[in-house]
């Protein structure tokens, strides 16, 4: 029998799809480990504490739980949201997405923060204080979620009163609202920041040239 010459794979498919193509000749989007845009892959979710509530009805026990989520950018934008849902993982997923629409930036001073600052919320107290470079966030979890999530990498901080997740963590982002650096302040003011030069290492004073003494008579 004579050889039948086999079309190509082109032309069995006149629509024009290949690799790397979708349905309808449209390209497939490529996703990367933090989503579709680049601003999730920066961010980070931290789950502070997470509470289970039950109410008895006629059939048993009916459950429900609320996750407290603080998520940052470590660049000086923090927020806190709390996810109510009958299960952990929709309680989390509520609370996170909570927190990233009231994210606020607050102000920083390097890795540390500008100045003391004593804060409270309901019974919660926090006192946070700047540190030298090298410290390390001196905290416990609930108040170091906040400050890790806000990029504070110095600080020494106390929690005062209530232990309460919620505002012991809401007593730590009003802190940190309330800071305001120098320029800021100097600013509001009308005043301009003077410019203070580096004082000049003394200069070495010239060596006088040895005197001859006269021999003795």
């Amino acid at each position: 029998m004579p050889e039948v010459n086999k079309p190509d794979s082109s032309e069995q498919s006149p629509r024009g799809r290949g690799p790397g193509r979708g349905r309808r000749g449209r390209p497939t989007p490529e996703v990367g480990e933090g989503g579709f845009n680049g601003q999730q892959q920066e961010l980070i979710e931290k789950v502070v504490f997470i509470n289970r509530s039950a109410k008895v009805v006629k059939g048993g026990r009916r459950f429900n739980f609320s996750a407290l989520v603080v998520v940052g950018d470590r660049r000086g934008k923090v927020g806190v949201g709390l996810g109510k849902a009958g299960e952990v993982a929709d309680a989390i997923r509520k609370g996170g997405e909570m927190a990233r629409n009231e994210m606020v930036g607050v102000s920083l001073k390097d890795a540390t923060i500008p100045h003391e600052v004593f804060s409270h919320y309901c019974g919660a107290k926090v006192l946070l204080r700047p540190a030298s470079p090298g410290t390390g966030i001196i905290a416990g979890k609930t108040v170091r979620a906040v400050l890790e999530s806000a990029g504070v990498k110095d600080v020494l901080s106390k929690s005062l009163g209530s232990n309460n997740a919620a505002n012991v963590v809401k007593a730590t982002l009003t802190a940190l609202l309330s800071l305001r650096l120098r320029e800021d302040i100097y600013r509001g003011r009308g005043i301009e920041i003077k410019k203070v030069s580096a004082p000049k290492p003394p200069t070495a004073m010239p060596e006088e040239p040895p005197q001859a003494t006269l021999p003795a008579s």
